[in-house]
């Protein structure tokens, strides 16, 4: 399983791992995409491509954006 917590949103939840699971793949599964969204994985910034580990802990930081 992969823990994934949507910071600022209230959101925690566990995903289901699957083979070649990446960053984005996580993003879309709490609802968010590669430019609304930043991902932490186990505490580093990580790239939208970047496997996903069985047992990650996944922080998800949505993009603030306005003028």
């Amino acid at each position: 399983m992969i823990r994934v917590k949507v910071l600022g949103r209230g959101i925690e939840k566990e995903i289901k791992w699957q083979k070649g699971m990446r960053v984005a793949d996580i993003l879309r599964e709490v609802g968010f995409n590669t430019e609304s969204a930043i991902a932490k994985v186990n505490g580093r910034v990580a790239l939208e491509d970047e496997r996903v580990d069985d047992g990650a802990n996944v922080e998800v930081i949505p993009v603030v954006s306005g003028g």
